[in-house]
């Protein structure tokens, strides 16, 4: 017996459909980006709930598509449904959303050259979406020394 409620399984696909490809799940990623780009790549049949939860289970992989089997039967009705449990199963592997504050943690090393501290403070920012620049500004300058001459030309710079 199916784990869709029998209007989602006797659902057919439109005529002439074609599976896109995907890169298939394989549950140690996080969950929500993958939803993100199956909903992008989906985008076209957003009408069509039934077709959208059937092609679902083809991009999971592995353990994921195993997890997928275990779903009681004619447990879900839509894919909002499908997204709900499939995210509640995978939580744990969820990206940890930064914010600018994040920045403030970066201090340059003693031993570290300028470029080094530069190269990795921007690595880190470019985590961050949506990071605020009034933020990134300070949590740069406070990473510096004291001492350290860009410092005091940043504190100049500000007034």
């Amino acid at each position: 017996m199916s784990l869709f409620t029998n209007e989602i399984e006797w659902t057919n696909p439109p005529r002439r459909f074609t599976i896109p490809h995907f890169t298939p799940y394989k549950r140690d990623e996080d969950p929500d980006r993958h939803l993100k780009h199956y909903r992008s790549t989906m985008i076209l049949y957003k009408n069509n709930d039934a077709l959208i939860c059937k092609i679902f289970a083809t991009n999971l992989q592995g353990e994921a598509q195993d997890w997928f089997h275990t779903l009681p039967p004619q447990s879900i009705r839509s894919f909002n449904e499908l997204s709900f449990v499939f995210t509640k199963e995978y939580s744990s592997n969820r990206s940890i959303k930064m914010t600018s504050d994040h920045l403030f943690s970066i201090v340059k090393d003693p031993w570290e050259t300028i470029h080094d501290y530069v190269k990795r403070f921007k690595a880190e920012k470019a985590k961050i979406v949506g990071c605020n620049e009034d933020i990134t500004t300070v949590a740069f300058r406070n990473g510096l020394p004291t001492e350290h001459p860009l410092f005091g030309k940043l504190i100049m710079e500000k007034n």
